[in-house]
């Protein structure tokens, strides 16, 4: 399969893939995010369905990726789920806001927003398809600092700030609920890639070991309090 994909699209899903194995991460993206999501879910940039795992327990899921090969594999991944419909589709094209009639409540877009040039007008369109009171839940790379290699590699844009993505936010329509940092120490490992070993891409045996020994500590830290900084911000944002 990896081989009749483009050089960016194969660079995507083979860090994806790679990232499948981070089990105990993505189990704490879940418990983040999930808590503010609704019973019935747009995903806008699903990828190989790492997070659409988690909301097959919802009334509705509509995942939506860019790329036709990563949508196939995440249909044939969760076949056997009726409640999960998945399209190849740009969000940016006027046929995304035909999704609005499939009464939505809520949207789900991690790690997505920094590949889009125009994020203002993807986060304008979310909001066009809620109902008042409609959450946007995001998750995004934080601090322009850490930006390198592995970032530009991935077809990132920016990294974010809590201003920076409020005001884009607010530009958009929607009104910030909540925004966080998370990944504390992760923080450091992403600043290490991009500034000390100047990295390409991450590594199997790092991710490996921050699954198993990190995330677990800072799961449990975060629950209790909010890091001073992270390599990552979750943001709820709501359509007033």
């Amino acid at each position: 399969m990896m081989g009749i994909l483009s050089p960016a699209v194969e660079y995507v899903v083979r860090d994806q893939q790679r990232m499948t194995g981070a089990r105990r991460y993505f189990a704490w993206q879940a418990e983040v995010c999930l808590r503010h999501l609704g019973r019935r879910v747009v995903e806008i940039g699903c990828g190989l369905g790492n997070f659409t795992g988690h909301l097959l327990d919802r009334e509705r899921v509509i995942a939506i990726d860019l790329e036709p090969e990563c949508v196939g594999l995440l249909r044939r991944r969760y076949a056997d789920y009726t409640n999960l419909t998945a399209h190849a589709m740009d969000a940016l094209d006027p046929a995304f806001l035909d999704i609005e009639r499939e009464r939505p409540d809520s949207v789900a877009c991690l790690n997505v927003l920094e590949h889009i040039s125009d994020d203002r007008l993807l986060l304008e369109r979310m909001g066009r398809i809620l109902p008042p009171g409609g959450r946007v839940v995001l998750l995004v790379p934080a601090f322009a600092a850490l930006y390198g290699s592995i970032d530009h590699n991935l077809g990132h844009y920016r990294r974010y700030t809590k201003r920076s993505l409020a005001a884009t936010a607010r530009a958009a329509g929607l009104r910030p609920r909540l925004l966080r940092f998370m990944n504390f120490l992760g923080f450091f490992g992403w600043w290490a890639n991009a500034r000390l070993f100047r990295r390409t891409e991450q590594s199997d045996s790092q991710i490996a070991a921050f699954d198993r020994f990190v995330v677990p500590v800072e799961r449990r830290l975060e629950s209790w309090i909010e890091p001073p900084v992270g390599q990552s911000i979750l943001a709820v944002l709501e359509r007033p």
